[in-house]
């Protein structure tokens, strides 16, 4: 199998380089652009790609809330440029989208399937959205495979690393930490989420696939679970989505879950619980990164507070 690989150097990214089977072409910033169409339509008609993966994404959420020209540049027009330049290379197409399609539903308590009707509430949200409709319509047997809470050990450009490694970085600085209790999701190792991909692609899985952990937590709960793992004493507490005040509108409930999985003859992914032990029993000591995630308030011991940029 050949796979040209879009976005490779990110989280999802760099565990799916791990994971592919074959040949695989790395593409990603600087050299790679998906807003330049004609690179892209190079790229891919001199490899000749069994499969495209588009990985390629703005995923602040707060920036792209304030930059939505930008954030469609990338994640919806960029998407269809990709999807254009694929099928003119006569390869197969998976889009990587997110769990923040959804949210405009009101009161929900159980995991989104894939039949639910998208209801974005932010402008990353209604981007990628629109990446998913433009990929299928240059693409009608595109897969689309959506994730949420993705955090790997990789980090991500974007936000300064990953919601468990600020988490961790927080609590060996002494910090005091206040997480958002009121937004519900499935965080996602990228590991788990790069190996269902793969598997997606061999099967000749098409159409849209939801690709994450087993079982629902808050911001908060997920926090908590990360110093219980990871043996730290914080000062961890709850906080409403109203007390941070982020930019942009996260929803409110926002986890997924899968009946295509068992649909295509594949297994679940793995509960949150399960990914979270295994990220932190395999990760290796990082430098401080300066920057911090949305829906985390970090008090320093005087009394300063910081806020950041955001997960999904």
């Amino acid at each position: 199998m050949r796979t040209a690989l879009i976005g490779a150097n990110g989280q999802l990214g760099t565990d799916l380089r791990l994971r592919l089977p074959g040949d695989v072409l790395a593409l990603d910033l600087p050299e790679f652009d998906v807003t330049r169409a004609d690179q892209v339509r190079n790229a891919l008609h001199d490899y000749r790609p069994d499969w495209v993966i588009n990985c390629a994404a703005l995923t602040n959420v707060d920036a792209c809330e304030n930059a939505p020209a930008e954030c469609f540049a990338v994640n919806a027009v960029g998407a269809a440029v990709v999807a254009r330049a694929a099928a003119q290379a006569a390869a197969r197409l998976a889009y990587i989208s997110t769990d923040y399609v959804f949210g405009a539903a009101g009161e929900r308590s159980q995991p989104y399937q894939e039949d639910d009707l998208p209801g974005p509430v932010n402008t990353y949200g209604v981007c990628k959205l629109a990446g998913e409709h433009l990929s299928l319509a240059h693409c009608p047997d595109a897969l689309i495979v959506r994730t949420c809470g993705l955090y790997g050990h990789a980090g991500a450009r974007g936000k300064g690393g990953n919601f468990v490694e600020t988490m961790l970085r927080l609590a060996d600085n002494g910090q005091k930490v206040r997480v958002v209790n009121d937004q519900r999701l499935s965080p996602t190792a990228t590991a788990d989420c790069a190996a269902k991909v793969v598997e997606l692609l061999l099967v000749n899985a098409r159409g849209i696939v939801h690709a994450a952990a087993q079982g629902v937590c808050t911001w908060f709960e997920f926090a908590r679970e990360i110093f219980t793992l990871a043996r730290r004493t914080v000062d961890l507490r709850p906080i409403s989505s109203a007390d941070y005040a982020a930019p942009a509108r996260r929803p409110m409930f926002s986890a997924l879950g899968s009946r295509r999985l068992a649909a295509l003859g594949l297994t679940p992914c793995r509960s949150w619980r399960e990914m979270l032990a295994e990220y932190l029993a395999a990760r290796a000591p990082r430098p401080p990164e300066p920057n911090e995630i949305a829906g985390v308030e970090c008090c320093r011991t005087s009394g300063a507070a910081s806020r950041g940029i955001g997960p999904e």
